[in-house]
């Protein structure tokens, strides 16, 4: 993937018959937003920004902070390789800043920046892979998405079964186009039900992959005559779509997992230890909670090494760990809200020298039941709001507190 700076992406829009640019963003949810400019408006863009109406925009209603502006970051040109070739179509991703090019202060991707940085100062990146599930559905004759799958597929079937082969490729191809790594793709095991899973990037870059690719997915869906849908519970009775988060600490090309072990722990304790206080910029849906505790989502706050069914899991590739797995999220969140939580929790981990428990191996579920000695993920939105309302761990950081509060103001409006 090539990475572009300013004045490069400038030659980039002149050399290649580029006539329309889409800067995106997302809202406060993690819907995909953008605004479509001309070339001749790209170098004001870089500049200056492009204003738009912030108040129809969830999340960027604010009553001092009227006027903000999308600020493209050269480094996301990505055409789109479904628009036409002649005369294409450009995708930049954005930061939003205020009149005077401050950062907006509820601006995702920019606290996730700033999360990130945090992480340099203690001397490693956080890498994340994402493994994504979705559904296809049938639409009815005005085009309108029902709830009939497209097939009656299960897990890793082929063709008859599998109906979504041939829009799988057309997902992974444009992916790999956009400079988006997908490593595989399958049927998983709802009818209609399908997985994705991709390399692992730096956060920021895994962040705007993964709007790239729910944009994808619902973009091939619709040009094949199906809708696609991310929702946690679609089915009632059938698997949920889940969303793992694989998750690595490096210094430089050096993977911690197994040269520093102690750090990697007390980062994944530090998650741990506080998961109760983020589930709901990782679950942020009602249906998110139905979920858990079905089909293998976890429903204690566990790890292991071998367990499908525990929230943490550290596997082992050819005899070695590589990271972990976090899985509970869902692809309903907002990608750089989440991941930015996420690693503000390791971080405290780290700072404190947090330490792990024991993993958990026991496979039934029923013994976690009787047993009583863990504590459980929140099992339902308001739950889960409440959790963070009352976090020592969110309210303690000034920049986590004011960005949590508007976020759960907005869940709490949005369940009312």
């Amino acid at each position: 993937m090539a990475i572009y700076t300013k004045e490069e992406a400038l030659e980039y829009i002149e050399e290649n018959d580029v006539r329309f640019i889409r800067l995106a963003f997302s809202d406060m949810f993690g819907n995909h937003k953008n605004i479509s400019i001309q070339p001749d408006m790209l170098e004001e863009a870089f500049d200056e920004g492009i204003g738009f109406d912030a108040f129809r925009v969830s999340g960027y209603d604010d009553p001092v902070l009227r006027d903000l502006f999308l600020v493209p970051d050269p480094r996301t040109l990505s055409i789109l390789p479904w628009r036409p070739q002649t005369g294409g179509v450009v995708r930049f991703y954005c930061d939003v800043v205020d009149q005077n090019g401050n950062p907006f202060p509820y601006d995702a991707r920019t606290f996730l920046k700033a999360s990130i940085k945090k992480c340099k100062k203690l001397g490693f990146n956080c890498r994340v892979g994402l493994r994504s599930e979705f559904y296809l559905f049938r639409n009815d004759e005005e085009g309108r998405p029902t709830r009939e799958p497209m097939d009656q597929g299960s897990y890793f079937d082929v063709a008859p079964l599998d109906g979504a082969e041939n829009i799988r490729r057309e997902i992974c191809l444009s992916l790999a186009d956009m400079g988006v790594g997908p490593k595989s793709s399958h049927h998983e095991a709802g009818p209609g039900q399908n997985e994705i899973d991709f390399k692992a990037a730096n956060a920021l870059d895994s962040a705007d992959h993964f709007m790239t690719y729910k944009n994808v997915v619902h973009t091939m869906a619709s040009r094949n005559g199906l809708s696609a849908s991310f929702e946690p519970k679609p089915l009632e009775g059938k698997p949920g779509n889940g969303l793992h988060l694989r998750m690595a600490l490096y210094s430089a090309a050096e993977n911690l997992t197994e040269d520093r072990p102690e750090i990697v722990r007390s980062f994944m304790a530090g998650i741990y230890n506080r998961m109760r206080d983020i589930t709901v910029f990782l679950n942020t849906q009602k249906d998110s909670y139905l979920r858990f505790g079905e089909n293998e989502a976890p429903k204690y706050i566990t790890w292991s090494y071998e367990n499908q069914s525990r929230l943490f899991r550290v596997p082992m590739n050819h005899g070695k760990q590589e990271g972990f797995i976090l899985r509970s999220p869902d692809s309903m969140m907002n990608p750089y809200l989440a991941f930015a939580m996420v690693i503000e929790a390791g971080l405290c981990g780290v700072q404190r020298e947090e330490k792990l428990p024991e993993p958990l191996e026991a496979a039934a579920a029923h013994e976690l039941e009787n047993g009583k000695r863990y504590d459980k993920l929140p099992l339902s939105l308001a739950e889960a709001v409440e959790c963070a309302r009352t976090s020592s761990f969110l309210q303690e950081d000034e920049d986590r507190s004011r960005i949590a509060t508007h976020f759960l103001d907005l869940i709490e409006k949005d369940m009312l």
